[in-house]
């Protein structure tokens, strides 16, 4: 018998374009926009008739692979570099613009890899499996950044992944009055004792958004995978699915979980609950933790806090039984004698295990724990057909 019952080689380049350079506010480069709605008429974009698409190169290599008509490997290797991205250009103020000037000059790349594998193999008339993995790994930089000189390396976006945060270091919390006064002013508003302390990167004395760097994973996953299985054996029946995904970060927002603060979004006009998490583990001053969780309590936001931080960087990997089932379908002998075609009771359950390093609420909720939580689902049911 064939070892390889498939073999088969792709490949595709091209160029594509893109004229999707903006929301709908943003089209039509080629026209002023000029607000009459105001008491003096001002200017909120300039006409420019050289914008252009945006351009991409394409690549993509792949291979398919059969072994034994029971398994199936498909792989398949892709680059992109895009050309004219639309931004911003670095106009000083002294040239009285009253608009911002943008232009084709970004440019990124990016490229990964996805492979899937298949199984579908029954052993006799009795049992049967069905399998199947599969794993996307995608990175993606920027190569050309609209941006100043700037004085430090770090401030730069040039060579930084697409979704990458930027951020404060944060050391710990702020033990005393002492403590803050032998410690570079941090200039984000006023802070006391249990507030956050960051670091001061570039070594000038204050703590600024000149100390920001680069902090963990970007937000979107590198690597997204899942794989699962169906298997048999006469009428009983089970399947399981796992998903999860690795290499990304996100942040717990400071703004929208701070405990006692009344953010009046939309219809909803009341103070935030305090989560367990922060109660359980926060600076006062009975309880002067310079590594709790939760920074001193306020009722009102502390913008010092507030700052995108390691403070609040969190792992986002996660691996989730997506979906499982198991079911009987009752022999067709004992069915015939109620007039029924087939009959097939099953229990099958939705989110049922979560494995994450980040154990406050659930990872997939992102940076908001008083969100509406994943919910676990568990059904049982029976299926006829007459």
């Amino acid at each position: 018998r064939n070892m390889v019952n498939k073999l088969k080689l792709k490949g595709t380049y091209g160029l594509a374009g893109n004229d999707a350079m903006g929301d709908e506010n943003t089209r039509f480069y080629y026209l002023s926009l000029v607000n009459l709605q105001n008491e003096n008429i001002t200017i909120d974009r300039y006409a420019n008739d050289q914008i252009t698409w945006e351009t991409s190169k394409k690549m993509d290599i792949g291979i398919e692979i059969g072994l034994f008509d029971k398994i199936e490997i498909q792989a398949d290797y892709f680059s992109e570099y895009r050309t004219n991205i639309v931004q911003a250009r670095n106009v000083p103020s002294t040239m009285g613009l009253q608009a911002k000037l943008e232009s084709n000059v970004g440019e990124t790349s990016s490229h990964g890899f996805e492979a899937s594998m298949d199984l579908n193999h029954s052993f006799n008339k009795d049992a049967w499996i069905q399998a199947r993995a599969n794993i996307t790994y995608a990175v993606g930089k920027f190569e050309v950044f609209e941006e100043p000189k700037y004085p430090y390396p770090w401030l730069s976006w040039v060579g930084l992944p697409v979704t990458q945060k930027t951020g404060l270091v944060a050391e710990r919390l702020f033990v005393d009055e002492a403590d803050i006064a032998n410690s570079p002013k941090q200039m984000f508003g006023e802070y006391l004792p249990g507030d956050i302390k960051y670091m001061d990167i570039n070594g000038d004395g204050k703590i600024d958004k000149q100390d920001c760097v680069p902090i963990g994973y970007p937000t979107t996953p590198n690597v997204i995978y899942g794989f699962g299985f169906s298997s048999g054996y006469r009428g009983l029946d089970f399947s399981m699915f796992f998903q999860g995904s690795a290499q990304s970060s996100f942040f717990i927002d400071p703004v929208n979980t701070a405990p006692f603060i009344n953010l009046k979004a939309g219809y909803r006009d009341s103070e935030n609950a305090m989560l367990k998490a922060w109660a359980d583990n926060h600076w006062s001053e009975s309880n002067r933790d310079i590594y709790a969780l939760w920074p001193r309590l306020s009722n009102t936001l502390v913008n010092n806090n507030s700052q995108t931080s390691t403070w609040f960087l969190r792992d986002g990997t996660f691996l989730r039984l997506k979906s499982a089932e198991i079911g009987y379908t009752f022999p067709s002998q004992w069915t015939k004698k109620v007039k029924i075609n087939t009959a097939r009771l099953y229990f099958s359950g939705n989110n049922l295990l979560l494995f994450s390093k980040f154990k406050l609420w659930d990872v997939e909720m992102g940076g908001n724990g008083l969100g509406y939580p994943i919910q676990r689902v568990l059904n049982i049911g029976l299926t006829v057909n007459f």
